[in-house]
């Protein structure tokens, strides 16, 4: 079962990666733009957890940096960590939540874009924070929050939630 999920991880991901490349990054609603990328590494996340985020992050942000010509290892850099600490929300709350992949994807969205605009600065690369912040960051969110429900349905569909198995409890000798 196991490398038949990491196949169809591995798949759903590079989809969404050419899919966000060649499609969506051109795509302009109401002063925004959909990430479906994003959308589908939190329902990754949410699914399996934070090792399977991490490494379904990292391989995203690998296939959209070389994509891209950008910068190698930015977006891998930021996805890896998106990935893992969604994994670790779904982890310590409820996955079965209804809320559980709207929040996320509010909170990922909002963060990934000031992560986005601190990395870039650091690396001395332009980073126009009013147009991050004030311009696109709500129209994002917005179009996030939008198209949540469809990629974390059709993720589920293909990654079929699995309960964590239950480590016994650790009983001392002699007492």
């Amino acid at each position: 079962m196991v490398p038949l999920d990491v196949a169809k991880t591995a798949a759903l991901v590079f989809v969404a990666s050419i899919a966000q490349v060649s499609i969506f990054s051109n795509v302009h609603v109401l002063g925004g733009r959909p990430d479906v990328l994003l959308l589908t590494l939190v329902s990754i996340s949410l699914l399996r957890g934070p090792i399977w985020g991490a490494a379904a992050g990292f391989g995203a942000g690998l296939i959209v940096d070389t994509a891209n010509l950008e910068t190698l290892g930015v977006t891998s850099l930021l996805l890896t960590l998106a990935g893992y600490w969604i994994g670790r929300y779904g982890e310590t709350t409820g996955r079965d939540r209804t809320h559980a992949p709207f929040l996320s994807v509010a909170v990922v969205t909002f963060v990934y874009a000031l992560g986005s605009l601190a990395l870039h600065f650091l690396l001395g690369e332009p980073a126009p924070a009013r147009v991050v912040l004030l311009d696109t960051l709500f129209p994002n969110i917005f179009l996030n929050l939008l198209l949540t429900w469809p990629v974390y349905t059709l993720t589920r569909r293909l990654l079929p939630f699995q309960a964590p198995e239950r480590k016994q409890e650790v009983q001392l000798l002699g007492h």
